[in-house]
């Protein structure tokens, strides 16, 4: 039967008829160890073709063999530079570079708050930041946004501050809805902070699949970046991002900075070279993009039940609501991966409240790998609500 898809004893268990909870193989061991047969739509990874110069620059640095020297602590000569151009920094604006996006935010959340401290942010959202937020001492105010406008609006940050309001995390566009701020809400969100003495973490990890407008426009003094280049240069297993703010909060954040030596040297060069061209290559991904947005709509419009709360997306990835339909989230992740090789992502990942009605796709995979998906997910779809799978 297709439910024996490489059943090993483990702590993770799935049900299966007939035999009751069998031990088996985490997801991400399954996919990992089938990763040349899987249409990766689970961790907003991208993998369609971006720029030859990466390839042509990793290979470079390997033949000169710069991985025999520890990488310049401040980044390899010009990547700060064309990050802080790229993004249109304030000219005081100090960028240091990660090892991704995800170790700028530790950074900065053990450097800047207090146990005690709050952090407003949003649900659905991507959790590990809530996570290192708790781990610093503070908590995460988690404002429900599982509805229209599906975003945290100026209203509802107001509501959410107290007196131990230290922080606003926004993300924009928005993991996983795909939600994007328009100028006058980051305008209003600006003067908010400024009027309550708040910092803002604005994380801009997907911005560049859009033209999002940055806090750091209004309140620059207050503003830290969170970027990465994971998503968009399809660098994700690079570990490569970056974390800016001024001087003056980069100054506090520093002495919690242990990576002395830099990152990955290997990295450096490809973000630095898929940086240099991307006026060359990011019009053909969102173009690419568009095109998969489209074919996973078509395919959702056909099962009744299902919607996309957010469409088109700001981001590469997009919420489907399967709520209406009964189905457990968590089977259709499951038996999309174990039976059709298709990983996408159930929503309790990012939403503690909301998870149970949706899956997260993402749609940077090739046209081939979107239609892929399109073909299989009414037929999962259909199967769970019959109850006939035996997951």
């Amino acid at each position: 039967m297709a439910v024996f898809h490489e059943l090993i004893t483990g702590s993770a268990k799935r049900y299966i008829s007939g035999f009751g909870y069998v031990p088996c193989m985490n997801v991400f061991d399954f996919a990992h160890k089938h990763a040349s047969e899987i249409v990766w739509m689970s961790q907003n990874t991208n993998h369609i073709p971006v720029s030859d110069e990466i390839d042509k620059a990793i290979r470079k640095a390997v033949d000169e063999k710069e991985y025999n020297l520890y990488p310049r602590a401040s980044g390899i000569f010009g990547l700060c530079e064309t990050v802080k151009a790229h993004l249109g920094l304030p000219d005081d604006y100090e960028v240091l570079i990660t090892n991704g996006g995800i170790e700028g935010l530790y950074i900065l959340t053990r450097a800047l708050l207090k146990k005690g401290d709050e952090v407003i942010c949003s649900d659905p959202s991507f959790l590990p930041i809530h996570h290192q937020i708790n781990i610093s001492g503070a908590t995460p105010v988690e404002i429900p946004i599982y509805q229209e406008p599906w975003k945290i609006t100026p209203d509802m940050i107001r509501k959410a501050i107290t007196e131990k309001t230290s922080m606003i995390l926004l993300i924009d566009p928005i993991n996983p809805l795909g939600t994007a701020y328009t100028r006058p809400e980051v305008k209003e969100i600006s003067e908010i902070a400024e009027e309550h003495d708040l910092l803002v973490i604005d994380d801009i990890t997907y911005r560049d699949f859009s033209d999002p407008v940055a806090t750091y426009e209004y309140v620059p003094e207050r503003t830290l970046v969170g970027y990465t280049f994971s998503k968009q240069c399809g660098l994700a297993g690079m570990r490569i991002g970056a974390l800016a703010a001024p001087k003056s909060l980069m100054d506090q954040m520093m002495p919690y900075n242990t990576n002395v030596l830099s990152v990955n040297i290997l990295a450096q060069r490809a973000a630095l070279a898929a940086m240099k061209d991307i006026d060359n290559w990011l019009p053909r991904l969102r173009k690419q993009l568009m095109e998969n947005q489209r074919i996973i709509k078509e395919a959702v419009d056909k099962v009744e039940g299902c919607y996309l709360p957010v469409y088109p997306s700001h981001t590469n990835m997009f919420v489907i609501d399967i709520h209406e339909t009964g189905v457990d989230p968590d089977k259709l992740q499951d038996k999309l991966l174990y039976d059709h090789k298709v990983f996408v992502r159930s929503g309790n990942y990012v939403s503690k409240a909301f998870g149970g009605r949706f899956i997260r796709v993402s749609f940077s995979v090739t046209q081939e790998g979107a239609e892929k998906f399109a073909e299989a997910f009414p037929k999962v779809m259909a199967e769970l609500r019959c109850k006939w799978s035996v997951f």
